[in-house]
């Protein structure tokens, strides 16, 4: 039996945790803080710093943390954009437009959010749209051509797909179930 008394809710990665560290060791509240948040999910630097400041941790302090977690790979922002490019690709199908959207919101500078969006070149980026249609297209039968579409090419869209290739894929889809395709590029 411990010397401590355990209540409900109470655990050691708790923000409770955070308030019984010593508030004169702001750099020890800043190291439990970031390792009790990328211990759940991998984080970038930008999450990791807005965290800290949200916790009130002096900028110095952070920085000084944040800059030995990299030194020590615990917080490395391109193998997060790698690893982020290829999991929602795959996971959602996203494209690079929606990947890259996405990156940006998570505080990833412009040079390492292009370099692994280049990791999905555009027949691999073909190919999911081409999938994701594939599955859609049962559920829009028995509507007519323009609704299908529409449908079709919106659903690309929203994933970050590039008008033209979402209009081609969808056209070449329609097509091979024998929809009547004439007349589709000048109505859209």
């Amino acid at each position: 039996m411990t010397g401590r008394t355990e209540w409900p809710g109470d655990s050691p990665d708790s923000s409770r945790a955070e308030k019984e560290l010593s508030p004169q060791d702001p750099a020890e509240r800043a190291r439990a803080i970031c390792l009790r948040l990328l211990t759940g999910n991998p984080r970038t630097r930008k999450q990791l710093a807005d965290a800290l400041r949200k916790r009130e941790i002096p900028d110095e302090v952070a920085e000084e943390v944040l800059s030995r977690f990299e030194d020590v790979g615990l917080i490395d922002d391109a193998a997060f954009a790698g690893a982020w490019v290829e999991s929602r690709h795959h996971g959602r199908g996203l494209a690079r437009r929606a990947l890259a959207r996405e990156l940006r919101t998570k505080g990833v500078e412009p040079a390492l959010i292009q370099e692994a969006v280049e990791q999905l070149d555009s027949d691999k980026e073909e190919a999911t749209a081409r999938e994701l249609v594939a599955r859609k297209l049962r559920a829009t039968r028995g509507l007519d051509r323009d609704r299908r579409l529409r449908r079709l090419a919106g659903m690309l869209a929203r994933k970050g797909y590039p008008e033209g290739m979402a209009l081609r894929v969808v056209r070449q889809a329609l097509e091979a179930e024998g929809e009547d395709t004439d007349g589709l590029d000048e109505s859209f």
